[in-house]
């Protein structure tokens, strides 16, 4: 498959990018500094500067025929719903979002838990639910990902449903090289379209 790996340079979009690249795809890996993206050159591998405030650049690293899968996150209120926006503008075949458990969509499942995340993420918060909103409504999948950790894929990893959602667990994290195999999953066998779905660690 043709996949297009949004913040390809940090630690979740560094696992999607070599996780990808393990399992056969070909990669365009897009960073606002594609030299930061730490993996070694590949034939499969393709690193380009990208920043998604600006869509009509996003439009140009996108290929009509790929699956786009976000790392992206923020301390800035408005930049994810305007790379949500420039993503589906840009009309991949699918995205596949990476968001935050306890909120939007998964709020309710996740419990008192959220409460206390929504406090924490201030104005970020609606930014977030936005652009899941966003994804969701394009037919994307959004992957409401608990805290993120360093560490090796869980061995025991599964992804469920809202339905499924346990209450929501400081304590309970799950490794970035996880979620990006399940997010990887998703891309590779299309379960969850237009759905929220949920990477846990067992």
């Amino acid at each position: 498959m043709n996949l297009t790996v949004l913040a390809a340079s940090g630690r979740t979009g560094i696992a999607l990018t070599r996780q990808a690249l393990e399992r056969g795809h070909t990669v365009t890996a897009v960073a606002r500094d594609p030299e930061r993206i730490d993996l070694p050159d590949s034939p499969n591998l393709r690193k380009v500067a990208g920043d998604v405030t600006d869509a009509a650049g996003i439009a140009t690293v996108v290929d009509k025929d790929s699956v786009v899968l976000s790392a992206l996150g923020t301390d800035r209120a408005g930049i994810l719903l305007t790379g949500a926006r420039a993503v589906v503008a840009a009309g991949p075949r699918r995205v596949i979002w990476l968001g935050a458990y306890g909120t939007g969509r998964s709020a309710a499942v996740a419990g008192e838990g959220a409460d206390m995340l929504a406090r924490a993420l201030g104005d970020r918060l609606a930014d977030k639910v936005e652009a899941d909103d966003t994804v969701l409504a394009a037919g994307g999948t959004v992957f409401h990902a608990g805290m993120l950790a360093d560490g090796p894929e869980s061995p025991h990893r599964r992804t469920v449903g809202l339905e499924a959602g346990p209450p929501f667990d400081l304590g309970a994290k799950v490794s970035r090289e996880t979620v990006a195999a399940a997010m990887l999953d998703e891309a590779e066998t299309p379960r969850r379209p237009g759905a929220v779905a949920l990477p846990l660690a067992q």
